[in-house]
């Protein structure tokens, strides 16, 4: 037995969270009586469980990618404006699969993609801390004190940001290489607004212990095993590292 969100999620349905509003929408029928109680529990071996009018079966086996998005895709499953969105470039794989959190359409580098719903709803929630990397490159030079600024936290007007890390990567003094623990709308593009400065061009590396590796721009492969649990491993303790 277990709740009917988790079910979802772990059929392949879209993320926990996405799980969760589909539930409190009343767009779930169990045995065909619409369910609206997160807590109700389902039997995967007695229970019809349905969204839309759509019957939901637990998939086989779960699927992880990791894209190398490229500027101009968007990071949902659909766009209302037509806009290219990520899916468009994995189509060769099979069954439904969706982004791991975003890379706004501007930004490019790593994405990961999956149906395990359990696993992306814990590589996003805040408190894992699930660290990223991205390489940024800013249009002015980047001072000590900036650099200061956004390793302490930036205020921005949903809250002051996480302390990251950011370092120089170059001599150009435009390049930093920063390490977040959040995942905020545009986070990155907006702690460099309020320095003054903007963003040229924003590529992210790594997403927890996965890297971009060699994987070019609109590229993926599938995940190994030993990459799945270590994801597995930071859901299941958190706090951006691996248990030991």
């Amino acid at each position: 037995m277990e709740r009917v969100h988790k079910y979802l999620a772990g059929a392949g349905v879209a993320s926990r969270r996405k799980c969760e509003q589909l539930v409190a929408s009343g767009r779930v029928t169990v045995n065909g009586v619409v369910v609206a109680d997160l807590r109700r529990l389902v039997d995967p071996e007695r229970d019809s469980v349905a969204v839309d009018g759509r019957t939901i079966h637990p998939v086989a086996a779960h699927t992880y990618i990791a894209l190398h998005k490229p500027r101009g895709y968007v990071s949902t499953v659909t766009d209302t404006h037509g806009r290219p969105t990520v899916l468009d470039l994995v189509r060769a794989v099979e069954g439904r699969i969706y982004p791991v959190g975003r890379l706004d359409m501007d930004s490019e580098g790593l994405l990961l993609l999956t149906n395990d719903g359990e696993m992306a709803f814990g590589l996003t929630h805040p408190s894992r801390e699930v660290p990223k990397t991205y390489v940024v490159t800013a249009k002015k030079p980047i001072s000590p004190r900036d650099l200061e600024i956004l390793r302490k936290g930036v205020e921005l007007e949903d809250g002051v940001t996480l302390p990251a890390r950011a370092d120089l990567v170059d001599e150009s003094g435009r390049v930093v290489r920063m390490v977040l623990r959040e995942g905020r709308k545009r986070e990155i593009r907006r702690m460099f607004e309020t320095l003054g400065n903007s963003v040229e061009r924003l590529i992210r590396v790594k997403f927890g212990p996965i890297s971009l590796g060699k994987l070019a721009p609109g590229q993926y492969r599938r995940l190994t095993r030993s990459e799945v649990e270590e994801l597995r491993n930071l859901t299941m303790y958190g706090k951006g590292s691996s248990h030991r």
